[in-house]
């Protein structure tokens, strides 16, 4: 109970204080003028005066309140490293009863795991946000149970009591990290480009390592790694050429040495996007005919496309004894198209093209070459190609996907996307993304295509690869196959110019043609074997893309190794998926059948395992601020001390914590110091000993 001395007064203050002025002059009067009841005049105004401040007595009734402790426990992947967890849990539980046996003291536990988004360790807002829900005058000292490694300096609070960290780890732990310091979004692909790496040493490196030169493995897409030494702690420029568009994914990983705290941070993944400069094709368009300019149109569109394109027009038919070499206005190149520089072209098509001694036979089995190779032809065939004229009948017969019976079909007839075609990516969902345009179109049976029809088809026998489009009476109409490592495509009609021209209501030309040929030129997009994954967060979504039919498992295999085996849902034809919620941040080797990839949900190496040495350096200003400082686990578990406002509250094997003494007021009363008519009374009578001295005089 604490009583003190106030004031209620019943005018303004500087109204009193006026009154207090008048009353000294008058007592100065009164002493210079000699009257002996000067004094008593004075203490008679003094009375008044009091009278008018209101003094009362305020007793206040308070009850001690307890003082509280804040201890933030880091949970985050660091702490998971050697054997952190169990001395964080060791020195938790230490400081819980050191505080439970303290008098008038309790404790408040924060725990505090990863970051969102690879934010790290959030140490510090979590002490704030602990902080803001306590009395600020309650709070005895903060305790940090961390290695130290806290990423948000700039959300530390303003401490009013002592902060203090208890660090994990040990003294001896040293690591090696795989830093990836420059490397491009992009690439070109065939063109070298260049990515920047690192290797550096952390913590008190043993002598047989320190300094030591390292074996670094550089893997593509999972390929067999190439393998370099490089030195430590110096920058090393690699240089890589992408053999694909796409996502490249390419991945750096420094081998394991014994006495290493951790190796999470031993590899690094980067993901580059492969482009082509420029995608070159090579266009040979035979006898002319109502849709010669089809592909020369679609491809000149693309501003991503060179072309070179030459157009045979004399009609065979015409014979006057002029020698086939002299049939152009100017030497036509063949030796430098079809020899020297035929591996520089991504795509060759042939357009209704008939072998009339043109390009010699060594020039088509250069071509053929050329597809084993990884190029790709095209054929986009007429009548010509069942004549005795045809390039069948030539070495790409070795590698064409289908056979011409010499029979041609001149009839309507609506071209359909066979059952593996709604699996194919040149092919899917082609039905559903027309739209036809007009009211007069032609009334379909339900289940066919809305179309037009094209009027002639070669027919095909002895097919092989994927027949993605069928013809009249179901004869082959588009059939796709690979060729070693090239790819050949078979177009058995010269009537997609009908789509275009919207015979019938037309039909999705451009989008086949364009499907088509980009599938050719290994657009990653429109490979129909792949195995690709997205992110949000930590939540992976993985989609196999596949020909085949049946059931699907995915086999997840986490940074630590551990793996999981889910399964694949068929989403549409041909695509399965999976969603697989990550439980931490890093490498993730996914595997379905032969197809096999890396995905980083976040970086490979998280913040939490950019430095893995337990080290209070970035604490260090702040806990000298608050007279706080730290103790390590590895020296013994820590003892809690009261110590007083000031003092040093750390010191070896202990913290402190500076007692508060807060209070809460529960009762509170207030009574004048004397009443009114009292302080009346006391003035009236000193005004009459004055009076009664003074007369008596």
């Amino acid at each position: 109970m604490i009583s003190r001395l106030v004031y209620d007064t019943l005018l303004p203050w500087p109204v009193i204080w006026v009154a207090v002025a008048l009353a000294v002059a008058m007592v100065a009067l009164a002493l210079w003028q000699g009257l002996p009841g000067w004094w008593l005049r004075g203490l008679a105004a003094a009375a008044l005066i009091l009278a008018l401040t209101g003094p009362s007595i305020e007793t206040e009734e308070r009850q001690p309140l307890s003082d509280i402790v804040l201890m933030v426990v880091d949970r985050s992947s660091s702490q998971s490293l050697s054997d952190r967890a169990a001395q964080t849990e060791a020195a938790a539980a230490r400081i819980e009863a050191e505080v439970a046996s303290m008098p008038n003291t309790e404790l408040r536990r924060i725990d505090v795991g990863d970051g969102e988004e690879d934010a790290g360790t959030q140490l510090m807002t979590a002490l704030a946000g602990a902080l803001a829900e306590e009395p600020r005058a309650r709070v005895a000292g903060a305790i940090l149970v961390s290695d130290g490694r806290a990423h948000d300096l700039a959300a530390l609070p303003s401490m009013p009591a002592p902060l203090n960290l208890v660090m994990t780890g040990h003294q001896r732990d040293w690591d090696r990290r795989l830093v990836v310091k420059t490397a491009p979004a992009f690439g070109i692909i065939g063109e070298p480009l260049s990515v920047t790496i690192r290797v550096d040493e952390m913590g008190r490196m043993p002598g047989s390592e320190a300094g030591r030169d390292v074996e670094i493995r550089l893997s593509i897409d999972g390929a067999e790694p190439q393998t370099y030494r490089m030195p430590v702690n110096t920058d090393l420029e690699l240089a890589l050429t992408l053999t694909h568009g796409g996502q490249n994914v390419v991945q750096f990983a420094v081998p394991a040495a014994e006495g290493e705290i951790t190796d999470r941070n031993n590899e690094a993944v980067v993901q580059i996007n492969g482009v082509r400069d420029r995608l070159r094709v090579l266009l040979v368009s035979g006898e002319p005919h109502a849709g010669e300019r089809t592909w020369r149109n679609l491809l000149k569109s693309d501003s991503s496309v060179d072309l070179v394109h030459f157009t045979i027009l004399r009609p065979p038919e015409k014979q006057d004894g002029v020698p086939v070499t002299e049939l152009s206005l100017i030497a036509f190149p063949t030796q430098e198209l079809f020899v020297e520089k035929i591996d520089e072209f991504d795509l060759i098509i042939f357009d209704r093209y008939s072998q009339r001694g043109i390009l010699p036979p060594s020039y088509f089995e250069n071509i053929k070459r050329y597809v084993e190779d990884g190029g790709a032809v095209l054929v986009s065939a007429g009548p010509e190609f069942a004549s005795v004229e045809s390039v069948y009948h030539s070495a790409l017969a070795d590698i064409l996907p289908a056979r011409p019976t010499a029979r041609v079909l001149e009839r309507g007839y609506l071209p359909r996307v066979s059952d593996i075609g709604h699996r194919h990516p040149v092919t899917e969902g082609l039905e559903e993304a027309w739209e036809p345009e007009g009211s007069d179109l032609p009334q379909r049976a339900e289940g066919e295509p809305r179309w037009g029809r094209w009027m002639r088809q070669i027919e095909l026998a002895d097919t092989r690869g994927q027949t993605v489009m069928d013809g009249a009476d179901g004869e082959p109409l588009l059939v796709l196959d690979r060729a070693g490592q090239g790819r050949i495509a078979l177009l058995a009609s010269d009537q997609a110019w009908l789509w275009g021209r919207g015979f019938e209501g037309g039909g999705p030309q451009l989008e086949l043609l364009r499907r088509l040929a980009h599938w050719m030129m290994k657009e990653p997009d429109l490979e129909e074997e792949a195995l690709t994954a997205t992110a949000q967060g930590q939540r992976m979504t993985v989609t196999r893309r596949t020909l085949g039919e049946g059931p699907r498992e995915l086999t997840i295999t986490a940074p630590d190794g551990t793996p999981t085996v889910l399964p694949m849902e068929e989403s549409d034809p041909g695509r399965f998926t999976a969603v697989y919620d990550a439980p931490e941040i890093g490498l993730y080797r996914l595997k379905e059948g032969d197809m096999e990839r890396v995905y980083a949900v976040g970086p490979s190496a998280p913040k939490e395992f950019e430095q893995t040495i337990a080290s209070d350096e970035a604490l260090a200003e702040p806990m000298a601020a608050t007279n706080g400082g730290t103790v390590r686990i590895e020296e013994g578990l820590p003892d809690v001390r009261a110590v007083r406002a000031g003092r040093p509250a750390v010191g070896r094997g202990w913290v402190g914590i500076t007692p508060r003494d807060a209070h809460a007021t529960v009762g509170l009363s207030v009574s004048p110091l004397l009443p009114a008519w009292a302080f009346l009374l006391i003035a009236s009578a000193l005004i009459l000993a004055a009076w009664l001295r003074e007369g008596r005089r």
